[in-house]
């Protein structure tokens, strides 16, 4: 029978906690305190030289909130031998203050392979922390908030992908990373919005399924012969843009610059100076360094880029990932002191799940 205890947790709760505890113990990962979260003139001289990073797009008012928070994390990552890796989707503040490696998918994936640390904290979504694990079997790969989903992983099961095995027998599966391991473990090969194209053509196929990504897939069947067969998947924030308000930013001021993610539709697209991954946009931004530029992706990209190309003027029309949003310095905190919100992966889809990954990384360039 399972009790309440005085603070409304049943005992079964408890000791499970302490099961988990025990555990990380005998891993070599003893439970902390958590630290001092004060905002004292330590921390302010200690993380000033992040602040410079990001002030044009953190307002000074909001950083005795974040610093402390920052001074600990990046205290504790030596003391766990861990690294974040985050997504170019994520806020300045965990972006260009906390993390060690960051990126589009494509990058993370390949830095995810060549990780020296003991435990991986992923600043991202969940199945980029799937993606982690799968290149480090043997490392801790936490993830801050499980409930950080992606609407394109969820457009596609592996019962779908045997389905369209049965529907399109010899037609060779490009899973974008944007899905589960499990869905990894029924494809051929994955790809990135970078990397589409070129891994379409590795399959030397003249018909190839692009799965889930409807928009990706349209867009890269411009860029090849290849016949790409598609899935109606959508990223919800990249389908929400339309040509129409792209257009409206254009007859506004003829000089602006738009730039767009594959995931977009395709009236966005057509609307674009240049499309390409995260990586490739910023890249372009960098290179080109336009007066005035519109990033039709994740809100936070455009902070990011904004901090390090302060001579150019972002105007926004972007839209916010919720998912991408759960994670925050706290919860990156809150994992790395208790060691919790651990990645696992059923064994059984390990191997070919990885084996599709290691195929995109191992493409050569």
């Amino acid at each position: 029978m399972t009790m309440m205890n005085s603070i409304g947790f049943t005992t079964d709760r408890n000791e499970t906690e302490a099961k988990r505890r025990a555990d990380m113990a005998a891993r070599g990962f003893p439970m902390l305190d958590m630290p001092n979260l004060e905002f004292t003139p330590e921390v302010a001289e200690a993380t000033q030289h992040l602040y410079e990073r990001v002030k044009d797009v953190v307002p000074a008012i909001e950083w005795p909130f974040h610093a402390p928070y920052v001074k600990a994390i990046n205290d504790l990552k030596k003391v766990r031998n861990a690294v974040i890796l985050a997504h170019n989707y994520m806020t300045p503040e965990i972006y260009h203050c906390v993390a060690d490696i960051v990126g589009d998918s494509l990058q993370l994936a390949r830095e995810a392979a060549a990780v020296d640390a003991k435990v991986i904290v992923q600043g991202g979504v969940h199945f980029m922390a799937e993606t982690s694990k799968l290149m480090n079997p043997d490392k801790i790969v936490l993830m801050p908030d499980m409930k950080a989903g992606c609407s394109l992983a969820e457009s596609i099961t592996p019962e779908d992908v045997r389905g369209l095995r049965a529907r399109y027998p010899g037609v060779p599966i490009v899973t974008y990373v944007n899905t589960s391991a499990a869905v990894k473990a029924e494809c051929d090969i994955c790809c990135t919005s970078s990397n589409a194209v070129k891994v379409v053509e590795s399959l030397g196929a003249p018909r190839v399924l692009l799965i889930p990504d409807e928009y990706l897939a349209k867009y890269v069947a411009t860029k090849t012969d290849v016949e790409i067969l598609t899935w109606k998947g959508h990223c919800e924030v990249h389908e929400r843009f339309t040509g129409k308000e792209l257009h409206a930013y254009r007859e506004d001021d003829p000089a602006v610059r738009i730039i767009a993610h594959p995931e977009c539709p395709p009236d966005v697209i057509a609307e674009a100076d240049f499309t390409g991954s995260t990586a490739h946009m910023i890249d372009w931004v960098k290179k080109n360094a336009p007066e005035k530029v519109v990033l039709v992706t994740e809100c936070s990209m455009a902070d990011n880029v904004a901090a390090e190309t302060p001579g150019v003027h972002f105007v926004r029309p972007c839209n916010l990932c919720p998912h991408m949003k759960r994670i925050t310095l706290p919860k990156i905190l809150d994992s790395l002191v208790y060691m919790r919100s651990e990645v696992t992966i059923d064994p059984a889809v390990i191997a070919p799940a990885r084996a599709a990954v290691e195929r995109m990384v191992n493409l050569k360039n």
